[in-house]
């Protein structure tokens, strides 16, 4: 059963309001705004750690900030406990924040968006949401079947007073319903399918970049960290694999992410890919869009100010290394062709 507890922070709400109702915030101008936004999200934290095993509990809280044009909002929200094993595992509780509680509210229309945050609150973990948040923005430089993120510098403070506020970096997650929308596309409502069920070159592209940055942990059959879409215009289409959820990633490197034990490798700075049969033709055509953006991909590392210098040297080491193999014949041959898993 979902608990919701609004009533008094909504009447906070009302009280603390600073501007009149605006026309609504849209959900693409949201997302291409590529700003950091300050935000401040209010709750009863004491609540949250308590029912932190509840997947679907729901709880009433405040997001406010002041977007780009000076509007203030504060809006009355819906805080949905989710995840697996940053649930588990974290300090912070993963969320997802619904913005429908007020109809006037500033952000209503963004509907309900996934919170990803810092695991724990410290330096390191803060690291590890930014180079999470830059897989996500590197990705956008390869395909536009890609979620959008907006980075957040969120302050959380309790409703109750009692636990001090603390401040870390965040962002929100594009539902998966804008990203199709914005393609043409639709959510895939059909159920699991095998790897290769799913649209041949695009699951190259998901293949290769999961690679690229380190990741093993997702699957195309379960839909595990992977979302599916179907173009609207093209009705004997197979869906479009849609990838998320990188921290596991060795492009991240964070302290808890472990490979699966079956795989043959030891840490997930390791690369494995795990991407079906390909002929060294659909291979060359996907690596040559990592070629193309190899220049805008390396700015975006070395322009993202909040990674720490020694965040900077390591991601750009694994980079190195993934643009050293991709240009050699031979390992490309040999990584992506002669021994790839069959099934």
């Amino acid at each position: 059963m979902k608990y919701i507890f609004f009533a008094g922070l909504i009447f906070i709400s009302v009280l603390t309001k600073t501007a009149p109702a605006q026309k609504h915030v849209k959900k693409s101008t949201f997302f291409s705004d590529t700003a950091m936004l300050n935000a401040t999200l209010t709750f009863n934290m004491k609540n949250i750690s308590a029912k932190r095993n509840k997947v679907g509990f729901i709880f009433a809280g405040i997001f406010a900030c002041k977007l780009a044009d000076s509007i203030s909002v504060n809006d009355p929200v819906s805080l949905e406990i989710r995840g697996h094993f940053r649930r588990g595992y974290c300090d912070v509780v993963p969320l997802k924040i619904d913005f429908r509680g007020d109809p006037s509210g500033e952000l209503y229309h963004l509907k309900s968006l996934k919170l990803v945050n810092a695991c724990m609150v410290a330096k390191d973990y803060d690291q590890y949401l930014l180079k999470e948040y830059l897989c996500y923005k590197l990705y956008n430089l390869i395909t536009d079947k890609s979620f959008r993120v907006r980075l957040l510098n969120l302050t959380y403070r309790d409703s109750s007073g009692k636990k001090k506020p603390f401040t870390q970096h965040a962002f929100l997650l594009e539902n998966i319903k804008e990203l199709a929308k914005r393609n043409n596309f639709s959510e895939w409502m059909g159920g699991n399918l095998h790897t290769d069920g799913a649209e041949r070159r695009q699951t190259t592209i998901v293949s290769i970049f999961e690679y690229f940055i380190g990741n093993t942990d997702w699957s195309i059959p379960v839909q595990h960290n992977i979302d599916l879409i179907l173009p609207n215009d093209n009705s004997l289409s197979r869906p479009y694999a849609v990838p998320y959820d990188f921290d596991s990633s060795g492009m991240v490197n964070a302290d808890y992410a472990l490979p699966d034990g079956h795989l043959d490798i030891q840490s997930v700075r390791e690369r494995l890919y795990r991407g079906l049969p390909r002929t060294i033709e659909e291979v060359n055509d996907v690596l040559a869009i990592f070629n193309k953006q190899k220049d805008n991909i390396y700015a975006a590392v070395n322009n993202f100010s909040l990674l720490t210098a020694g965040s900077r040297a390591e991601v750009i080491a694994y980079l190195d290394e993934f643009f050293t193999q991709i240009n050699n014949p031979d390992e490309v041959k040999s990584i992506f062709v002669d021994n790839v898993r069959q099934q």
